[in-house]
């Protein structure tokens, strides 16, 4: 028998759950607020389920087989919700305490969720080259009302490889305006404020003692409120960084550069690259393409003037129209005279206004089913209801590794190439946080990080083993 503990365990069956009470599992994880709400409406036959855990690891109820998978993958660790053939299965043993349920959420079959970690205001995630998971926590308060993190950025380890983040070491100090992270060669790049900051970072240091420099202060315009920044390289070496514009800016021509898109190149406040845009948010590029992309928070409440919030690829020269189009040829309606929008550049994704794309990265060839090379994309839902809380995947080009046209209809359904991947956030509960940020660990996983609730947790498909 592939697990010895089935013999000590309780099993209960509940409409599309499996539900496993260990009688002698348990973990010394609790860490942390959060919902601890989440749990498994109860059914069953008359008399309750016949099941029977054989030898070829199967739990049965008499209707169908569930597959449990091995201990040497991902998904086999104590504490994983393995989704298979419309159930799911909860391993047990996992990390309990507020904060580490994550049966709320829903994922496509052969999928699993895990616990990992939770640290306030996890708004930015990112993985160094060693493998350790680094986490900006603002004391800043940002547009979106999420409460208050450390002002700090914070590493999170697993060494013993258990899924769970083995400790939480503070590696940088008063910051209580960060969030954009950047690992380059031998460097650290990360915000603090307006300012860009470049660290000498060795792979596998965990305590810092080298001196930060500033590269770039991005002063062309100061949001009070937009003032979170997003950084990334692109395969050419460039290093661009985002800026915030805002809700009451005027539609004159020409248009003075706020929102957009900034260049690291040497000189004190950067080269400006794209511009237009209201709130860009979570740039990211993709390997492999020498192609970089933004999410744009457009104007407040524009949903009947045209408006959409956008993933874009943006270029040198590059303007998205904010504030006067709602996008290429579309100019709001209530901006007189009206404006020319010919030449504001298309939209790669569109969503509908509140559901705030966040978070942004792509699946890096090791999914090898329909998610392969997808770019997945945290939507942090609409603020005061949280309605379009969800992660979603959208489909690439093979040859050009661009998004396939895709959007969100009014009613919030994905269609064309954009999918939902994960799903739950968003139950009228406001009870499990709304997902900001996410991005693909080394080998394969991809974590998900809770600005609301610091909630960090990992999916992964089944049959990926665990790397030591």
């Amino acid at each position: 028998m592939r697990f010895s503990w089935f013999a000590s365990i309780g099993l209960v069956l509940v409409p599309s759950t499996l539900v496993f009470a260990a009688a002698s599992c348990g973990s010394d994880h609790d860490t942390g607020p959060g919902d601890g709400d989440s749990s498994a409406d109860g059914t069953g036959g008359e008399g309750g389920p016949n099941l029977d855990a054989g030898p070829d690891n199967f739990i049965r109820d008499g209707s169908f087989d569930v597959n449990l998978p091995p201990p040497d993958e991902y998904c086999g660790m104590p504490g994983s919700i393995v989704f298979e053939q419309d159930t799911h299965v909860i391993v047990p043993g996992g990390p309990t305490g507020d904060g580490t349920d994550v049966t709320f959420l829903t994922l496509p079959n052969g999928y699993c969720a895990h616990y990992f970690a939770t640290i306030p205001s996890a708004r930015a995630i990112r993985f160094a080259p060693g493998g350790e998971l680094f986490v900006a926590s603002p004391s800043r308060s940002t547009a979106g009302g999420a409460p208050t993190g450390r002002g700090e950025i914070d590493i999170l380890p697993d060494d013993n490889k258990d899924g769970v983040a083995d400790s939480q070491l503070a590696f940088l100090g008063s910051l209580s305006s960060t969030e954009g992270m950047l690992f380059a060669p031998g460097f650290l790049y990360y915000q603090d404020d307006t300012k860009v900051m470049k660290l000498p970072y060795t792979t596998g240091t965990r305590v810092n003692t080298s001196t930060a420099t500033q590269v770039i202060d991005v002063n062309v315009y100061i949001s009070p409120f937009h003032w979170p920044k997003t950084i990334d390289m692109a395969d050419d070496g460039r290093i661009y960084v985002t800026n915030g514009g805002d809700q009451t800016e005027t539609c004159v021509a020409p248009h003075p550069f706020r929102g957009g898109v900034l260049e690291i190149d040497g000189t004190p406040n950067g080269k400006q690259v794209a511009q237009g845009f209201r709130n860009s948010q979570y740039l990211r590029c993709q390997k492999g393409h020498n192609l970089c992309f933004v999410n744009e928070l457009t104007r407040d409440f524009s949903a009947t003037q045209g408006g959409r919030e956008k993933l874009v690829h943006f270029k040198d020269g590059d303007d998205f129209g904010f504030p006067c189009c709602a996008t290429k040829d579309t100019p709001f309606p209530d901006i007189m005279p009206v404006p020319d929008c010919s030449m504001v550049q298309p939209d790669e994704e569109t969503f509908r206004v509140g559901d705030t794309p966040f978070g942004l990265d792509f699946e890096p060839d090791s999914w090898k089913d329909t998610w392969n090379k997808n770019a997945f994309i945290a939507e942090h839902g609409a603020v005061g209801t949280w309605i379009g809380a969800r992660v979603v995947a959208v489909k690439t080009d093979p040859t050009t590794g661009k998004p396939l046209p895709g959007t969100t209809t009014g009613s919030g359904d994905p269609q064309g190439s954009m999918r939902t991947f994960a799903s739950g956030w968003d139950d009228d509960t406001r009870s499990h946080g709304r997902p900001a940020d996410l991005t693909f660990s080394a080998d394969g996983r991809l974590f998900i990080a809770n600005d609301w609730n610091g909630q960090i947790f990992w999916i992964a498909p089944l049959g990926v083993k665990i790397v030591k």
